[in-house]
């Protein structure tokens, strides 16, 4: 039984909310890109679109089947150590393959707005399919261990019951080596890698503003809108806000990560203790960045603004026109 406390009691609501939007919102997000009505391109739409499903994965795996029956309806069979074990494998499987979507998005608008010679080669819905399937393949494939790293916390008439590490998940050198490995993918190289592809954009868009700026000035025309630049202008402001909104989210669970470790803390004294408190609301907001990107959608492309205010119409429209 959870001790009611303030946190405790906010994850209660939160959870269950977090459960409701994330299914609407990128359910939302699935529906109007894959209609192809947004002034994207098919580069970007298939993106956006795969970062939509496995969000959406996200929300059903860890919010819905780990956490909000767990919290709301214990003691179903999702609680037995089969069945939990299975749920943390398909947990830790679209997390990785979110947060990896979202840098193969990041990298892919990197090729687009810095490498030109590169970007007819790498931005095209064929390597878009690739790098989808072979990570969703790869990352699949990468967890299934987690199956076997949990043994029952309680046997009840001969029913295994929650979920502990085994022993020898601490202590032996191949489970040791597959954590490390497992935290390093996920979130510290991809944190790195979007935070060095956001910087070399902002150089090279820097370097390359300066030197049309000049050309520009040189010139003789009257008019002096550049149309190479407007035309990167919505896609360099939809990779910096979804790369910001991941970052920023993933940030205290990636500093409180590295503070675990330095400080060498493997164990808190309840749930009052700063410790346990900072990373649950760091894992709050993780779960969060599953909800941001069709509000960034919403804010940054005006297209897609429009579908979503037509598919928000859409049932009104039909109830009016039937009774009609």
């Amino acid at each position: 039984m959870r001790e009611p406390t303030i946190l405790h009691q906010i994850e209660d609501v939160y959870y269950a909310v977090l459960a409701v939007v994330g299914i609407l919102v990128n359910s939302l997000a699935i529906l109007i890109l894959s209609r192809g009505k947004c002034g994207l391109s098919k580069c970007i739409t298939h993106y956006l679109v795969a970062m939509a499903v496995a969000d959406l994965l996200v929300v059903f795996t860890d919010v819905i089947l780990f956490t909000v029956i767990h919290i709301h309806f214990p003691g179903t069979y999702l609680d037995t150590t089969p069945a939990r074990s299975l749920v943390l494998v398909l947990l830790y499987a679209a997390t990785d393959i979110s947060v990896w979507f979202t840098v193969a998005f990041t990298f892919d608008r990197f090729v687009t707005i810095c490498c030109l010679k590169m970007r007819m080669k790498y931005c095209t819905e064929k390597t878009v399919t690739v790098i989808v399937t072979t990570v969703s393949v790869f990352f699949c494939l990468k967890n299934i261990p987690w199956y076997f790293i949990y043994e029952p916390e309680h046997i009840i008439d001969n029913i295994p019951w929650g979920t502990i590490e085994t022993l020898s998940f601490c202590t032996e050198v191949a489970w040791v080596t597959f954590q490390s490995l497992s935290i390093i993918l996920t979130p510290f190289l991809p944190f790195g890698l979007i935070l060095l592809l956001n910087a070399l954009t902002v150089r090279h868009i820097l370097v390359t503003s300066r030197v049309r700026r000049k050309l520009l000035d040189h010139s003789k025309s009257e008019n002096h809108t550049d149309p190479e630049m407007e035309n990167r202008r919505k896609s360099i402001i939809l990779m910096f806000t979804i790369s910001s909104s991941f970052i920023l989210l993933w940030m205290t669970n990636v500093v409180f990560f590295l503070y675990w470790r330095i400080a060498d803390i493997y164990y808190y004294t309840g749930p009052h203790d700063p410790v346990y408190i900072t990373e649950q609301s760091g894992y709050m907001l993780q779960l969060l960045s599953t909800c941001t990107n069709t509000c960034i959608y919403a804010v940054t492309q005006t297209k897609f603004r429009e579908q979503l205010k037509n598919a928000v119409k859409y049932p009104f429209t039909a109830i009016v026109k039937l009774v009609q």
